[in-house]
């Protein structure tokens, strides 16, 4: 694969040339953490509130904290979104995505749930999985208090969170304590046997590379990524029966090094019978709607998940 410099959406070549290719490492990890600590969301909106809570973990001594995006006023139940955040199971915090999870919470009337689960290599598989379906569980016990409308959950996220909400969907399935009503998967980390590619070309790659992909997938599993056997739903699309999980939405740039395995877990989705909406974005690398929101790019990707997001919370 040659460079796609050349290939990058107009509006996203200034991002693309501002953004140092990094590639994720334990020697940088740490580094990678305190930028994080750092990062500052925008003041919200005067109609939501936002608000850190913590919840505890029945069979472990640890709390999970929970990040809520309240409408300031909301008539009846409404709909609840639990959002997984990215950072390729290594970095990350609920923090990151305030800006996208107060424009849902701003646009739809719907709470808005971000869950600061346990991240690699300190906690791998299943540590994660295990503090979202904490959360998934505690919202629908909740649903009163919270005024929520249990029927109507919707999971989802942003890269490795966006994979962690299509491992949650599956559990959920399987285990029929809550069932979803919707998965919004953005650009998600779902295929550990993409680090076994040969054609994939580092420097092609904005924001994730496949040296970063080969140690998130290595440090979620405790083991080098595409390994012959993984424990059930530490890697989503090694599932082989899709069927009967709860409709999703699917959006990827073209030029992301996760564009095929969306694709192809798109279409098995649909092959299985579930309803599963695909966008993809023309020149548009992993992570590009981070950099700047008022990209007309950007702000029509966003779109295309609110949209997607009241088609199945308020039909």
């Amino acid at each position: 694969m040659t460079n796609k410099s050349s290939e990058i959406h107009p509006q996203l070549q200034e991002v693309a040339r501002k953004s140092p290719t990094l590639n994720f490492n334990r020697r940088n990890l740490w580094f990678m953490k305190v930028m994080i600590s750092l990062m500052r969301g925008p003041k919200p909106p005067a109609d939501v509130r936002i608000k850190t809570i913590t919840i505890p973990h029945p069979h472990e001594q640890t709390r999970v904290r929970l990040r809520l995006y309240q409408p300031a006023a909301s008539a009846g139940p409404t709909p609840v979104l639990l959002w997984l955040h990215g950072g390729g199971f290594v970095i990350g915090k609920p923090e990151m995505d305030d800006v996208s999870c107060t424009q849902f919470a701003h646009e739809l009337g719907i709470l808005v749930v971000s869950v600061d689960y346990r991240l690699a290599p300190r906690h791998p598989f299943p540590a994660g999985l295990h503090d979202s379906y904490l959360t998934l569980t505690w919202l629908a016990s909740q649903a009163q208090s919270l005024n929520i409308d249990p029927a109507r959950i919707a999971i989802g996220g942003q890269s490795a969170g966006a994979g962690l909400a299509a491992a949650l969907a599956q559990m959920a399935y399987d285990r029929q304590d809550v069932a979803p009503s919707f998965q919004l998967l953005v650009y998600p980390m779902l295929d550990d046997r993409t680090v076994l590619r040969t054609d994939l070309d580092g420097g092609a790659y904005v924001a994730w590379t496949p040296q970063s992909n080969r140690f998130g997938w290595e440090s979620y599993l405790g083991q080098p990524g595409g390994g012959a056997d993984v424990p059930a739903y530490a890697v989503p699309a090694r599932r082989e029966d899709l069927s009967g999980l709860p409709p999703a939405w699917i959006g990827v740039g073209s030029l992301d090094l996760f564009h095929d395995e969306n694709v192809a877990y798109a279409q098995r989705l649909q092959a299985c019978g579930v309803a599963c909406e695909l966008l993809v974005v023309p020149g548009a690398f992993h992570g590009f709607d981070v950099f700047d929101a008022q990209l007309p790019i950007v702000q029509d990707f966003r779109q295309s998940q609110i949209a997607a997001l009241r088609r199945h919370l308020f039909a």
